[in-house]
């Protein structure tokens, strides 16, 4: 086949564009998983502790069970990328795992405590089980959202919008949870006479088996839009330059796929670094910690403070798909993840000057339901927070259209399409940290503060659980944002880099639908310079 004639199919599939709707609904379906990451990773320890009795052993299994995840998640991976049903490749998935997800919830929260104190064995058998299978049930679904990103769109301008869809959609699925079950969990509290509350609410079965159901219905509802969103883009043609008769890959071949995809390495330790920040500054008992124990009055502070820290990060969401846009999602990670890291050293000064005395200048402080007037250490701490929140919130799912890019970059590479494995492979990266999130909490109080169950409402102020909170809120997130710096300096797929890749493999597309075999076009055309020139002005666009 000639360069003309490559050329000549009218450029058919040089940029793959999604509609609004489909860039809008498709997201969803991160924001479906995010309801069980709260609904599972922020209280499965709290209720494995306080309900089923079974100690810090909650919290070790989180981490124990995603380390198993490393067998499961390659051969989800790979059970994916050889997949295609008259639904598609990636519908079924969906489905599967909301189902899976949906049933393993309700035996956790709504039946297990049914089982007597008397038959301990039986509780700690259950939550292994049940957890387990939730664990695959999430698999299925979370890979889906890495992976189906490669046949939505292409486009280096449409790809970074899934970041501001994507947020919307969490805080659709995280966000409604934030903020409903603590509200909930005041329903279900105990008071004394006195009006001292004697058990919290998180310490109650009741409410595990309010929430439960909340949340699957949430989940679904955001699933079947997502559902919605990739119909018409989860069928062959968009399947790679191979299209749906590309060679399949074995198993075998991963290692040495990942081994040779340095930006997937990085963009793995970014991942990690950002998940593991968003995964402890936001964990419910560290939250419960910070703002009912150190600083004297949840009720009043824990709602205002996160309605302040989703307000600050509209405008980030939208600065940071424009920088996006004109710079490259790898420009875009960086610069926000910097401005959270510069914002959170002042909120580590203003933690270590905390003063947990109640009516204190040096705490936070609002007039809403029983917190005293705003005072200047209140108004830096929203500054601080509120800034560094927004900016690392925004950059927290950034890495995730960013696997889309790695995937684009292997198909350059090697001429393989292979979603699911990547998609898999930094899914197992978010599912270690955020399990390794849990256990670094439970152990964190309990070196620092000697406490052998997480603390509640109830927990009394000290010294070292004060250290414990800073670690937790700060200084961790620190240190995370500081790896995803280190490994962003070398990711090489910056927005120009992107765009030259799309163009190789466009040009290979077309020329392979024309008959043109796979291996011919691979060495045909290995760099933009050598494309018919209709190609390279899309490259230069």
């Amino acid at each position: 086949m000639s360069e003309t004639k490559a050329g000549s199919s009218g450029h058919r599939s040089s940029v793959n564009r999604a509609k609004l709707y489909q860039l809008a609904l498709f997201p969803m379906n991160n924001g479906a998983t995010n309801v069980y990451f709260v609904l599972i990773l922020s209280y499965v320890a709290q209720f494995g502790s306080s309900i089923l009795q079974l100690g810090m052993f909650a919290s070790i299994m989180v981490t124990v069970m995603r380390v198993a995840d490393a067998i499961t998640d390659p051969i989800i991976g790979a059970m994916m990328d050889r997949t295609s049903t008259r639904i598609g490749k990636f519908r079924p998935f969906m489905i599967i795992g909301s189902v899976i997800m949906a049933i393993s919830v309700i035996a956790l929260y709504v039946l297990l405590p049914f089982i007597p104190a008397t038959m301990m064995p039986m509780r700690y058998i259950g939550f292994v089980v049940v957890y387990f299978v939730w664990v695959i049930g999430y698999t299925f679904q979370t890979s889906v959202t890495r992976a189906g990103q490669t046949v939505l769109t292409n486009d280096p301008n449409q790809r970074p919008m899934f970041t501001i869809f994507n947020t919307i959609g969490s805080m659709l699925g995280m966000g409604v949870m934030q903020l409903l079950i603590p509200t909930l969990k005041n329903m279900y509290n105990v008071y004394d006479e006195a009006g001292t509350l004697i058990t919290s609410g998180y310490a109650r079965p009741e409410l595990y088996r309010v929430i439960a159901p909340v949340g699957i219905v949430v989940s679904v509802f955001l699933t079947i839009l997502a559902i919605i969103g990739i119909a018409e883009k989860d069928r062959p043609e968009f399947y790679g330059i191979g299209g749906g008769s590309q060679q399949q890959v074995k198993v075998s071949e991963y290692v040495e796929i990942i081994k040779s995809n340095k930006p997937m390495q990085r963009l793995m330790v970014a991942g990690a670094g950002c998940k593991l920040a968003l995964a402890i500054a936001t964990n419910t008992t560290v939250l419960l910690a910070l703002y009912g124990i150190v600083m004297g009055n949840y009720d009043s502070l824990y709602l205002p403070m996160m309605i302040l820290g989703y307000v600050f990060a509209v405008p980030f969401f939208l600065l940071s798909v424009r920088t996006s846009q004109k710079l490259g999602q790898k420009a875009s990670l960086t610069r926000y993840v910097s401005v959270a890291f510069v914002c959170y050293i002042g909120v580590l000064a203003l933690l270590i000057m905390t003063d947990h005395t109640a009516g204190s200048a040096l705490t936070l402080s609002f007039p809403y339901n029983g917190g005293g007037a705003i005072n200047l250490y209140t108004i830096l701490f929203v500054l601080c927070f509120g800034i560094g929140y927004g900016a690392y919130y925004a950059t927290a799912d950034m890495p995730i259209p960013m696997v889309a890019d790695c995937s684009d970059y292997e198909t350059y590479r090697s001429g393989k399409y292979i979603p699911g494995i990547m998609g898999t492979l930094f899914s197992l990266v978010d599912k270690l940290v955020s399990s390794l999130a849990q256990t670094l909490v439970a152990m964190i109080f309990l070196i620092c503060a000697g406490l052998s169950e997480l603390p509640d409402d109830a927990t009394p102020y000290s010294g070292g659980l004060k250290v414990a909170v800073i670690i937790m809120f700060c200084i961790i997130p620190l240190l995370a944002w500081a790896a995803t710096l280190w490994a962003m300096k070398g990711y090489e797929l910056t927005g120009a880099r992107m765009k030259e890749i799309q163009a190789v493999n466009a040009c290979r597309k077309d020329a392979i639908a024309d008959g043109m075999s796979l291996n011919e076009a691979m060495n045909k055309w290995t760099t933009v310079d050598q494309l018919p020139a209709e190609y390279r002005e899309t490259a230069q666009k």
